[in-house]
């Protein structure tokens, strides 16, 4: 009797906020990571839910830290992972390395674990820009696809993926240290809005902008002019606690890039720590 080829567990992080039911439906399971608040250590969309932790935020007098899952995290989510799944191969997409040290926790762990297939991936991007790569790798490994094919899958999301945001200040991406390309806008008028994108693996900014308003609607521009006349798959708008102009902007979305499937996600406590409330999102990518 020959056994039947065990299918791939695709994984992920928490900073991809995938929508509860497409992790059901595709079974992706998730590693958080940690939001540090004083002695406190949360486990990020676990240990802390987004309305929660942006309430807090908001009348904190001490703001949060973050930090990736150790390896020992890691070793002990692989292994449940393969045992749960009944399998040894198991493909991990993570936040990008100039985000997060979460790839590194993930690599050190898979080099303790000989007896599992472990490829560690860096999206080299993270919100649902993340979210897409986990997501095309997941159907691949549903219909019982090779690693190959699944990696190919990644890839072809990757490399046409887009992820724009509006901040509502810059100061948590500087209070967090991961401003990169934005540095340039500190210490400009606090009205400013800046539009900033993921650029490959790194918050580069595209322009600023002197209203929310103003940004919000510059910000479904871009997308149309990265869109071209090419047709999109996939869309999300993500917030951080800002659900009405949210709603607005799924429209707006909805209009400008006429996706097949539009999601909306709320920003995990995680990256909230680094963008702040009021932040609006949105990724996609084309064929």
């Amino acid at each position: 009797m020959g056994s039947q080829k065990k299918k791939i567990a695709v994984v992920t992080d928490s900073t991809a906020y995938l929508p509860p039911e497409v992790q059901e439906r595709l079974d992706i399971p998730v590693i958080p990571l940690n939001v540090v608040w004083g002695e406190e250590v949360l486990k990020d969309g676990e240990d802390i839910t987004p309305a929660v932790f942006y309430q807090r935020l908001r009348a904190a007098s001490t703001m949060p830290t973050t930090s990736q899952p150790s390896a020992g995290e890691f070793v002990d989510f692989f292994r449940r992972v393969a045992e749960e799944k009944n399998t040894d191969t198991i493909l991990g997409l993570f936040i990008s390395a100039d985000l997060s040290g979460t790839v590194a926790s993930a690599e050190a762990a898979r080099n303790l674990l000989d007896d599992l297939n472990i490829v560690v991936v860096d999206s080299r991007s993270t919100s649902m820009g993340l979210g897409f790569q986990a997501m095309a790798a997941a159907e691949v490994a549903q219909a019982s696809g090779s690693i190959e094919e699944a990696l190919q899958a990644v890839e072809t999301v990757r490399y046409r993926l887009h992820v724009l945001f509006v901040v509502d200040t810059l100061e948590f991406l500087h209070r967090g240290g991961r401003i990169g390309g934005a540095k340039r806008f500190l210490g400009t008028a606090l009205k400013i809005k800046p539009i900033l994108e993921l650029e490959n693996g790194r918050i580069e900014s595209v322009e600023q902008v002197r209203t929310k308003k103003k940004a919000v609607a510059r910000l479904v521009q871009i997308a149309q002019e990265r869109k071209g006349d090419r047709p999109v798959p996939q869309a999300a708008v993500v917030h951080a606690n800002a659900s009405e102009d949210c709603r607005r902007l799924q429209e707006q979305i909805q209009e400008a890039l006429s996706p097949q499937e539009i999601y909306i996600t709320e920003v995990s406590p995680v990256i909230g720590t680094h963008t702040g409330p009021g932040t609006l999102g949105v990724a996609f990518y084309t064929l």
